[in-house]
């Protein structure tokens, strides 16, 4: 809102309302205004949480240390939630059709996330929200997102068609299409131009090809959606854990965003540029403030759970944004830590469940899952096939371990836009 107000004043010559127009600036603001909300703002919160008795209900797993959490202020991600909506709608272009995707992105599974929470808080109802009914929303978002970029016109990019090296100069000078296009081409890397277009798998239908190309986009889209969108939630387990890493790939993403939206970074890179994408800088960053802001109260001991109002909404909020900049295939190296933890669940079940038949009793690969709870357990504790880490790592070690982790991840995903 701030911006079309500033772009009316700068038309009055107003001393700095100029400043408005570049990205950059509103961006700092965006991240300033979040952090200041889920901080100063957030406690707020907090403290009405507790005097509602709105606590989380700690189902005993044995770990050390769990118990103390009982009571726990939960449904911590309205903060987050907040402390994104109000400084993008501040200072975003509310007419960007990316921005318009983040932010019904946010309310779509803040609202799902919230009846989760809701259900399992007041209607005491550990399960929550039926599992059928939570991915039912998330195919829904997933529809509504791949729909929108194959029908808005708004959603087109311009494709890096060839590259020149100067004879003599030896430099590179990437070349773009004159014209803005509708296309099913996602950024891969290790690939000529970084571009693979989903059509392609279609060639054998000719013309209709590209119709084809679009509903499997679709398809992809509502898939990884909702594969990432449960495994940010699967990785909510730790004190920090969940907020940190997402923390760390909004920033990544921020950055995608600006290179995509620009095209002199995106021929540097030798991606396809993105007309309008860099507007989704200002909710990256509006982004990593809410996080880091909930990491003031969120990391150990917590002083509040963001409960699946703000997991399944940040891990939603990855997927989509990743998908508008069609970087959705770099998801997985991004992604890792989330990857690791839904797959560690799929494998310790379908384990469980095979040796079960096989044996007539169930065996385990890890000592416990989701992956992060595997190095709280004490080697000898539980029959696995992994017993490493022979002694159980502290809560606030294992958060800054994968933190760590994810940081590789995020370098490595930038890094390999340059990898051809």
């Amino acid at each position: 809102m701030l911006y079309y107000l500033f772009h009316y004043l700068d038309s009055y010559d107003l001393p700095g309302a100029g400043m408005f127009n570049y990205i950059s600036f509103r961006a700092g603001l965006a991240f300033i205004f979040s952090l200041f909300i889920a901080t100063w703002f957030g406690m707020r919160i907090i403290h009405y949480l507790q005097r509602k008795q709105i606590g989380e209900t700690i189902r005993d797993l044995g770990l050390e240390g769990q118990m103390k959490k009982k009571g726990t202020p939960t449904m911590g991600g309205v903060i987050i939630i907040l402390a994104i909506l109000v400084p993008t709608l501040f200072f975003a272009k509310l007419g960007n059709i990316y921005i318009i995707l983040m932010l019904v992105t946010t309310v779509w599974l803040g609202v799902i996330g919230f009846t989760d929470d809701y259900i399992k808080v007041f209607r005491h109802n550990k399960d929550g929200m039926h599992g059928r009914t939570k991915i039912i929303g998330q195919v829904g978002l997933g529809l509504i997102v791949g729909l929108t970029l194959y029908l808005s016109p708004s959603a087109v990019i311009q494709e890096n068609v060839s590259t020149y090296v100067d004879p003599v100069t030896h430099q590179t000078e990437v070349k773009y299409s004159t014209e803005s296009i509708k296309s099913t081409q996602t950024t891969i890397p290790f690939l000529k131009n970084h571009n693979l277009d989903y059509a392609e798998a279609f060639h054998f239908l000719g013309k209709h090809k590209q119709e084809a190309g679009w509903i499997l986009f679709v398809l992809i889209t509502i898939f990884i959606v909702t594969a990432v969108s449960n495994g940010a939630n699967l990785t909510d387990g730790l004190d920090g854990l969940a907020t940190g890493t997402s923390a760390i790939q909004g920033a990544t993403l921020g950055i995608l965003a600006y290179v995509s939206g620009n095209i002199n970074y995106a021929g540097y890179l030798n991606i396809m540029y993105i007309p309008g994408a860099g507007e989704m800088v200002i909710y990256a960053a509006a982004f990593m403030g809410a996080t880091i802001g909930f990491l003031w109260y969120n990391t150990y001991p917590a002083q509040v759970f963001m409960g699946d109002t703000g997991s399944l909404t940040l891990g939603g909020i990855i997927a989509v944004f990743a998908i508008a900049l069609h970087k959705e295939l770099l998801i997985p190296i991004l992604c890792g830590i989330f990857l690791v933890e839904n797959l560690s669940v799929i494998l310790q079940v379908s384990y469980f469940k095979f040796t079960r038949k096989k044996y007539g009793e169930g065996r385990r690969i890890f000592k416990m899952t989701p992956l992060h709870h595997h190095f709280q357990e004490p080697a000898g504790t539980v029959k696995a096939l992994f017993q490493k880490p022979k002694q159980a790592l502290p809560e606030s070690k294992i958060v800054a371990r994968f933190w760590i982790i994810c940081l590789i991840l995020a370098a490595l995903t930038i890094i390999t836009l340059k990898i051809r």
